[in-house]
């Protein structure tokens, strides 16, 4: 097997790598961003490498390489070129913190989203939904992991709490410093060839869970402020490692701020097997399941069918989506403005030069 296939090379990139073939260029997947300075990996190692000047002023910040993208680059002895990025299959994102309706992109072509919330302090079902709403936005499979259960009693409960929710998608528990635990779910869920994310805010445990399956103390292991009870930040920078089964993993920076995203084209929903079930049997098709008669969303909520929790969220995320998809056609619509208006000051330019 060669280099690429270990570090997840298929078809799909292949198709789109044949047209740089003729170029003299290579294929390698980006592992790791420091400032300016990409580490690529390809069939000839890992190499350093910056992005061409082509690549910067055609591409919005969210398309630059980021962790987990395949590239095509030019070898050079000290520092090679990248000229390209594939098309990704997928990426995880989230709306850059603030004001701004920009997305940030936090990495791409990963298989599973490994969703870490701690046990002791940092257990929030709302913040859960948060994280799993932008993951299936993203089309991205999530995994839920409860860490720190040596801290907290009956960790079983806080399990069942997440199960509640409904959501189609594993909920384990374990404690990143019981290494025969991580073993035994690791060899299950973490594939070898596969991609995995791990999404979480500072102080779940994220580089100690890192650090405990990679075996490699790459990340700093941080502390909780004692003046806010809040996590510290300890991995200032994104990383792909391969785990010693083969399979991969890219931490990031903890988030405090998760925003959600949507293209500016797509339809505002929220991702839940329950209320997605249910909507099908709602009187009108464009059910906004919050005061329409025949809603079977809010019947099942009158009911108990479905959680309270499930629902508060729902509506709140909802109306968050609508915000940032304003924003986003606002924005389009002043590009599509500036545009137009440099294109008739350019026809103005070339009428008065002859």
């Amino acid at each position: 097997m060669s280099l690429l296939s270990q570090y997840g090379w298929n078809s799909h990139f292949e198709q789109h790598y044949t047209s740089f073939l003729n170029q003299g260029l290579e294929a390698g997947r980006v592992t790791a961003i420091n400032a300016f300075n990409h580490t690529i990996i390809s069939d000839n190692g890992s190499s350093t490498a910056m992005l061409a000047g082509a690549l910067m002023n055609s591409k919005e910040t969210w398309e630059l390489p980021k962790v987990g993208d395949w590239v095509v680059f030019k070898p050079y002895d000290d520092q090679s070129i990248i000229i390209d990025v594939l098309p990704r299959q997928n990426a995880i994102s989230r709306k850059l913190p603030g004001k701004s309706s920009q997305q940030q992109v936090i990495a791409a072509n990963i298989d599973a989203a490994l969703i870490i919330q701690g046990l002791d302090r940092d257990f929030n079902l709302q913040r859960l939904q948060r994280y799993l709403q932008q993951v299936y936005q993203c089309g991205i499979q999530p995994v839920i992991i409860l860490n720190k259960q040596d801290l907290v009693d009956a960790p079983e409960a806080y399990r069942q709490q997440v199960l509640a929710l409904g959501y189609n998608c594993p909920v384990l528990l374990t404690s990143a410093l019981n290494h025969e635990q991580l073993g035994d779910w690791t060899s299950q869920y973490l594939q070898p060839g596969k991609t995995f994310a791990l999404l979480g805010s500072s102080g779940v445990g994220k580089s100690t869970l890192f650090n405990a399956l990679s075996g490699l103390a790459i990340q700093k292991e941080g502390s909780v402020s004692t003046f806010n009870n809040k996590g510290q930040h300890t991995t200032t920078a994104r990383h792909l490692t391969m785990l010693p089964n083969g399979s991969m993993l890219i931490d990031s920076p903890g988030m405090r701020e998760f925003g959600l995203t949507i293209d500016a084209d797509e339809g505002v929903s929220f991702h839940h097997p329950q209320i997605e079930a249910l909507s099908a049997k709602c009187r009108f098709r464009d059910c906004t399941h919050q005061q329409e008669p025949g809603c079977a969303v809010i019947d099942a909520v009158e009911e108990g069918t479905l959680p309270m929790t499930v629902y508060r969220n729902y509506l709140k995320l909802i109306r968050e989506q609508y915000h940032y998809q304003a924003s986003a056609m606002e924005k389009k619509r002043m590009e599509q403005q500036f545009g137009k208006l440099s294109r008739q000051i350019n026809a103005l330019r070339r009428k008065r030069k002859y």
